[in-house]
């Protein structure tokens, strides 16, 4: 009974501090560890602790396997040298050079010493994914932090398995310490851990995949993923070789093959469900941690070094945490620079950016838990864990966003994200269509009606962009999705009243209400995307489908022949939405969004291939021959 009232006050704790937080701009794991280092000291309150087993065993793997199912495999790949050099390079500098402070103030062997970096070294996947998030970094950015976090644990476990060790073979008459623990044993423990760790991975990955293949329930394959990274985690670990390389490998495999290995309704439901447990874990995390605040001071009191002393050297690892990781950024730019391959602004403001995005989380305290109980000072090393746990949290977490507007660093553009759905939601659409001409015994109507439904779904997506012409008004998308979910509503109201006559049976009843349900959904999710577009500036686009050889032509498009809207819609009396204006002769016409269709019709008669948008703050061409955004 207590475990679970403790496990329901920690998920109320979290949904109240996470919901107070939010409008306060705070960080809800910042918020929560500070909340939860106030309970720890209250009187009466009973005291948690978070056994390594628990950390290390029962939350890690269901966190490093959400951020890795929401990770892009194709981004890893992109960005590997930078992941790879944060996450294996730099938890090695940072732990050898910890390792060497913590040698110099304390009474301990250097494998000891070196064992506490390896505990500091990596920053938390938790911690760095919810900041750089909540204030927008740009997504290289985040795809670095994301990619750096979900390897550097395997790194830090692994030289704190070999300094641990080391120090155990000293201890029972071994040569010296320092010569147990060097980057030679170091690396080969790594190579051994990390491929171990990635063939397990892909294994697991297989069996959860030919699982898949085979499950047709939603239920059954939503229950098949909470497994998933436990199948991968525990044969890892027991055969010695990294568990959290083999849940991020299955992870990003899964994700990236997802499409293929599952259903659409499987998909959904298992996004839906992970999001929910990641809200609890993640932010349950940082509550467990600042609940064990009180516990440790009260452990260091009896030790050796006291209180007061066991905080200052906790204050110098934790500045030199802070120092090593901008320098060996601030290293790595200076060799770009050097060859030529950077930009010397661009390296300042990555270096700055990234070096100050180092906050570290559960991990860290749950390998400093792991500190065998004869270790030398455990009680004081924990409490140094936890001071740079909490102090990089604090400082780093609240002053990231602050750097960032300094830095005048803009995370993704959400007009420009529209415009590239576009075009990816053209393409697609466009090859569907070609496949419906080439089926000879798909019926003409039915196509008729199937290709105006699709000219409606990309449409949608063009009108988040741009003005909306004369008088500001919605779009026609927008007038449609507001008239649609207030009829919903409606809709709604109506199928309550018939359940509360008990004439209908549940379950019709239950699958109107989904169906009711699931397009509201869509339809909300549209109007909050383009809300998101209308608020923000557009910035030139990255190119989606590469540049075909009409828009490598268009050098120099000629300048609008109207500057007072469609002029084919005036004489028609019509209304439009966007304007384009064709790059061959200045023609002015309306977006396939409006009635006339004016851009296109031009198209039709002309041949002339590119229009190019004309509202303001836009700057991109279509090309109709090869329907390609340049």
């Amino acid at each position: 009974m207590e475990t679970a009232e403790l496990v329901v006050a920690i998920v109320l704790v979290v949904i109240i501090v996470s919901r107070l937080a939010a409008p306060a701009r705070v960080p809800a794991p910042v918020a929560l560890l500070v909340v939860g280092a106030v309970l720890s000291a209250l009187p009466g309150m009973p005291e948690v602790r978070l056994s390594p087993e628990v950390a290390l065993y029962g939350l890690l793997p269901p966190l490093l396997y959400s951020a890795a199912i929401t990770s892009s495999l194709v981004d890893f790949r992109a960005y590997r040298s930078k992941i790879l050099s944060l996450s294996v390079g730099l938890v090695l500098f940072t732990a050898a050079g910890v390792g060497l402070v913590t040698w110099w103030l304390l009474p301990v062997p250097f494998a000891v010493a070196f064992a506490l970096g390896a505990v500091v070294a990596p920053p938390d996947a938790v911690a760095a994914t919810a900041v750089a998030r909540r204030i927008g970094l740009p997504r290289k950015i985040t795809t670095v932090l994301e990619g750096e976090s979900l390897l550097n644990d395997a790194t830090a476990l692994v030289s704190l398995r070999t300094a641990l060790a080391a120090a155990g073979l000293a201890a029972h008459g071994t040569d010296g310490l320092l010569a147990q623990v060097t980057p030679a044993t170091v690396a080969l423990d790594l190579l051994l851990a990390a491929l171990g760790g990635v063939a397990v991975g892909v294994v697991a990955h297989l069996v959860v995949g030919w699982l898949r293949r085979r499950l047709t329930e939603v239920p059954a394959d939503t229950a098949l993923s909470f497994i998933a990274p436990f199948l991968a985690y525990a044969p890892a670990e027991a055969v010695g070789a990294s568990g959290v390389l083999a849940v991020v490998t299955a992870g990003l495999l899964l994700a990236h093959r997802a499409p293929v290995l599952q259903s659409a309704p499987s998909r959904l439901a298992e996004r839906t469900n992970w999001s929910s447990v990641t809200f609890v874990l993640e932010n349950a995390v940082f509550l467990l941690i600042g609940l064990q605040v009180s516990g440790l001071v009260t452990d260091t009191r009896a030790g050796e070094l006291g209180t007061g002393r066991t905080v200052l050297v906790a204050a110098a690892v934790l500045l030199t945490v802070l120092v090593l990781r901008p320098l060996w950024l601030f290293g790595q730019g200076v060799v770009q620079v050097l060859r030529g391959t950077s930009e010397r602004r661009a390296v300042l403001r990555w270096s700055l950016l990234s070096g100050w995005a180092g906050m570290r989380g559960v991990v860290t305290l749950a390998a400093a838990l792991t500190l065998p109980e004869e270790t030398p000072l455990r009680p004081e090393l924990v409490l140094v864990a936890l001071v740079v746990t909490v102090g990089t949290l604090l400082l780093q977490g609240t002053t990231l966003p602050a750097l960032a507007r300094l830095l005048g660093v803009q995370g993704p553009d959400p007009r420009e994200d529209a415009l590239q759905e576009a075009t990816v939601l053209g393409a697609t659409t466009g090859a569907g269509l070609r496949m419906l001409q080439d089926d000879p015994g798909a019926d003409p109507a039915v196509v008729e009606v199937i290709r105006q439904q699709a000219a409606d779904r990309v449409n949608r997506s063009w009108e988040r962009l741009g003005t909306l012409g004369p008088g500001d008004r919605e779009s026609p998308a927008e007038a449609r999705a507001r008239l649609r979910i207030e009829m919903i509503r409606e809709e709604r109201r109506e199928l309550l009243r018939i359940r509360s006559q008990g004439r209908v049976d549940h379950a019709v009843l239950t699958g109107v209400l989904g169906q009711l349900d699931a397009e509201e959904t869509a339809l909300v999710s549209s109007a909050t995307q383009t809300a998101d577009v209308r608020d923000s500036e557009l910035r030139p686009p990255a190119r989606v489908a590469g540049a075909c050889e009409h828009l490598a032509d268009d050098a120099a498009p000629h300048p609008p022949s109207e500057t007072d809207g469609c002029p084919e819609c005036r004489a028609e009396g019509l209304t439009w939405v966007h304007l384009r204006s064709c790059t061959a002769c200045g023609h002015v016409g309306c977006c396939d969004s409006s009635l006339g269709r004016h851009a296109s019709r031009h198209f039709e008669r002309t041949g002339h291939p590119v229009m190019r948008s004309i509202e303001p703050g836009e700057a991109w061409r279509w090309c109709f021959v090869d329907q390609v955004l340049g």
